[in-house]
């Protein structure tokens, strides 16, 4: 009876006891989430402190809180202090990882994303050396690349791979880093690529004129900022390889493992794909690549880099049905754009400004957020001004079509906006002025301009 008694009795307590400590576990986490809103870090550590050291799995909010709590006593500190709380922030990442390793509100993985958060923080405040970061980046990468999305965080894991390679450490070669380049590229692609569909959905909604709704609209302006980050530090990682990607480089280095690749399609993909990024193309090798990855498996990039090659030969014609073919074999609508908007490119550069705009257009069926090719039809009638129209009036009235295409590419894709709004003030001030406009007595007129472009433009009303 007294066994089963005290039994009983040490059950009430626990329960009693863990209830309790439960209670001020929620209390605590009350008192330092306030204090961290406003950021009130001072009053929110001693709580946040004891909250971590109770119940470490109660909530998301210490990791996400402690992390700003701790960054701001570094902020703070110095010396021993500023070390000791340096210590404890690399020590929240993994107790993170340890206790909340998904989303309680997705129920998705972000081991990746608190990974590259936690090497971010050791470049920040100069915690490691660059292999020890790079390990970090690189484990987040491989465990979980779906919530690795941080545009600075890829753009610091290529960039820390570049600097090992440039510190000759013998486990990184230019080959690599090559390899390294082209798999981070192709990430930011595919992370555009989601932005950018999501946000042709809103565009869509509201060029048929139905309204968005206030969260739709903020949704917008992330999926904006989201694909300017994407845009801004993918130029960042072009530019770091710049000087070791050249036509000098390349093309020894895919010489020498052509046979040892020439049926690896993804291998084949990346050499064909750099040579043609770096104008490349000209080499016998990259008819070699070409060849060897359309036999192996015929693919929207194979048609594509065969008709660049008979564009190159002056065959039109079978250009254009490998072009066509190309945009066939695509299943992905944006890897359509993209291909078409590269098709509209290399016509520009051939000075085929009609078949330029056309596949610029076919580009923009696919993606309405490519700003690039609004971009490129502007940028197609500045070129023609002089060439089109039967006076001086009408050929710089041409610089209005040009002006009205670049604002349209600054309005629906905020990668490009800043340029394309100095694009667009540019072409204004080329265009007639409102002297002009009424000196030649052509306020309200619409003009019809008859060369390739084949367009009416109305004068503005004085």
């Amino acid at each position: 009876m007294n066994k089963t008694f005290f039994y009983f009795l040490f059950i009430i307590l626990s329960f009693n006891l863990y209830s309790q400590s439960k209670e001020d576990c929620l209390s605590n986490l009350s008192i330092f989430a306030e204090y961290a809103k406003v950021k009130n870090y001072d009053a929110a550590y001693e709580p946040w402190l004891k909250l971590k050291g109770e119940c470490p799995d109660l909530n998301s909010a210490i990791y996400v809180y402690g992390e700003r709590i701790l960054k701001d006593f570094i902020k703070k500190n110095e010396g021993d202090s500023k070390k000791k709380f340096e210590s404890d922030l690399l020590v929240l990442y993994d107790e993170w990882l340890k206790y909340f390793p998904k989303s309680k509100r997705t129920g998705k993985n972000e081991i990746g994303k608190i990974l590259a958060i936690k090497a971010q923080s050791m470049i920040d405040y100069k915690l490691a050396e660059n292999k020890e970061i790079y390990d970090v980046y690189d484990l987040a990468y491989k465990t979980d690349p779906q919530s690795f999305t941080s545009p600075k965080g890829l753009y610091n894991y290529f960039k820390i791979y570049f600097n090992l390679y440039k510190e000759n450490n013998s486990s990184v070669s230019l080959e690599s880093v090559f390899e390294k380049y082209e798999e981070l590229s192709e990430k930011f692609e595919l992370e555009m690529g989601v932005y950018s569909s999501k946000l042709d959905v809103l565009l869509k909604k509201e060029e048929s004129d139905i309204p968005i709704t206030g969260r739709e609209s903020r949704n917008k302006r992330v999926y904006e900022v989201n694909m300017v980050a994407c845009s801004t530090y993918l130029r960042n990682l072009n530019a770091i390889i710049a000087k070791e990607a050249t036509c000098e480089n390349l093309i020894p280095l895919y010489r020498k493992n052509f046979d040892k690749f020439k049926t690896d399609t993804v291998w084949l993909n990346r050499a064909a794909s750099r040579m043609d990024s770096k104008d490349c193309s000209d080499d016998p090798l990259f008819v070699e690549l070409v060849e060897a990855l359309h036999q192996l498996n015929p693919s929207a990039n194979s048609a594509y880099y065969l008709g660049l090659l008979n564009d190159k030969k002056g065959n039109s014609s079978e250009a254009i049905k490998y072009y066509t073919e190309s945009i066939d074999l695509e299943n992905d609508n944006l890897k359509k754009a993209k291909t078409l908007y590269k098709i509209a490119l290399k016509f520009k550069k051939s000075g085929q400004f009609s078949k330029s705009r056309t596949y610029a257009n076919k580009a923009l069926n696919f993606q309405p957020s490519l700003g690039g090719a609004y971009l490129l039809i502007s940028n197609l009638y500045a070129a023609s001004a002089n060439n089109c129209g039967t006076s001086q009036f009408e050929k710089r009235a041409v610089y209005w079509l040009a002006e009205k295409q670049a604002r349209k590419a600054a309005s629906v894709d905020a990668s490009v906006r800043k340029t394309a709004i100095r694009t667009a003030v540019s072409y204004a001030g080329r265009a007639p002025s409102k002297t002009d406009i009424f000196t030649e007595g052509r306020s309200g007129e619409t003009i019809s301009i008859k060369c390739w472009i084949g367009k009416n433009i109305k004068v503005p009303s004085l």
